[in-house]
């Protein structure tokens, strides 16, 4: 009888995860991904429609059309994981039943935890956030503006840096950047949460005269008097308010009694198991692990987690091992970008930015539906090792 394989989520993680397992246990395995709306979207693209680079038409695909054909798609919400009964309770009625689970449901953006944030700010980590912010940003005319994010962990740690140079540039090109200040409020005591990459943008930024300011969490906005407040006790006056909203775990997962107090599956660095349950895998934004939440996690992550689950299939000894692997590419304006990759025990070691790594980026974004999500090229970049 076909192991019966059930992956929550169809993102990155869970459509890679399901190709790839389909791909290597054919007719041993029936595999069924669970997605809340059957679209799978690009997020990173998000960034690029609020400057107005990019419309979100390109962003969003048919699920269905990324599957292999033997993998089965339920356009369904899951509501309930079941781990000692081996099922999952779906939105609409009926289980489904698992002999292996994936959970890929990803991270969820909860802006009502931040008082005043929705009503007087705006953000980019949605296709309708990310819309809603370039008519603003079409509309402005100068003041200041404060990019801050209301707390860690967030999804693609390095997008309010990019954002933040991207946005300066823009400004510049609209001629407007002589009227305007642009300063970036970080949780941190640097402006990104990796310090070899903050070495190498805060330069940049200082160059380009975007102001800095450390150890600011956001706690609180004052949509009225335009003022924002930190955790610390500082307040700033702020013409545009762009704040990256506090994230969670999906509420499948908390309602299932199997996350921490934010959502967040505690998962096994190495074997992505969750803890305790030696059938239950986690990929990407889903899980506790100490590393960044973004669909390049996700994309190494998978091979691991259906790597493990054939030999647990075949009863042979798993051999792959998640070493904390993760490569994106960060934007820095006028058209030049860095690279970063690293792993558990490696920080990253960008290189000075160019136009070569800018051009590597657009190729990535455009190539992603036929590449990644379908599990084409493994190791998609050699030149990005090849130039560390």
């Amino acid at each position: 009888m076909p192991a019966r394989i059930v992956v929550l989520g169809g993102g990155v993680g869970g459509t890679l995860a399901a190709n790839l397992l389909s791909k290597e246990l054919g007719r041993d395995a029936r595999i069924t991904v669970v997605d809340p709306t059957g679209m799978h979207v690009y997020q990173p693209g998000y960034l690029y429609v609020a400057l107005g680079q990019a419309n979100g038409r390109w962003l969003a695909r048919d699920e269905r059309t990324l599957l292999r054909r033997d993998v089965q798609l339920a356009v369904e919400r899951a509501v309930r994981i079941h781990p000692e009964a081996g099922t999952v309770q779906l939105e609409r009625g009926g289980n489904l039943e698992w002999d292996f689970l994936v959970i890929a449901t990803g991270a969820r953006l909860v802006p009502d935890q931040i008082p005043g944030l929705v009503e007087g700010a705006y953000e980019f980590y949605s296709l309708e956030g990310a819309q809603r912010l370039r008519e603003e940003l079409r509309r402005f005319r100068g003041g200041r503006i404060h990019i801050g994010v209301s707390g860690i962990p967030y999804k693609c740690p390095p997008a309010p840096v990019e954002f933040t140079l991207m946005l300066e540039e823009y400004l510049r090109e609209r001629g407007i950047r002589d009227r305007s200040q642009v300063t970036l409020l970080s949780p941190l005591n640097r402006a990104f949460t990796i310090e070899s990459a903050s070495k190498l943008v805060q330069p940049i930024m200082e160059e380009r005269g975007i102001g800095l300011t450390t150890f600011f969490n956001v706690e609180e906005i004052d949509p009225s008097a335009r003022v924002i407040t930190s955790l610390e006790g500082e307040k700033v006056e702020s013409d545009l308010m762009i704040i990256v909203p506090p994230h969670r775990g999906q509420t499948v997962v908390t309602d299932s009694g199997l996350g921490d107090v934010s959502g967040w599956l505690p998962t096994d660095k190495l074997s992505l198991q969750v803890e305790g349950y030696e059938r239950v895998f986690a990929i990407g934004d889903a899980t506790n692990l100490p590393i960044s939440k973004s669909g390049s996690t996700a994309h190494f992550e998978a091979p691991v987690v259906a790597n493990r689950i054939a030999s647990l299939i075949r009863g042979t000894a798993p051999k792959a091992n998640y070493p904390g692997q993760v490569m994106c590419f960060l934007e820095t304006g006028n058209g030049k970008a860095t690279a970063l990759r690293f792993d558990y025990e490696h920080p990253p070691v960008p290189p000075h930015p160019a136009r070569i790594w800018h051009l590597a980026k657009w190729m990535f974004n455009r190539l992603y539906w036929e590449t990644v999500p379908k599990g084409r090229i493994p190791e998609w970049a050699p030149m990005v090792r090849s130039k560390r």
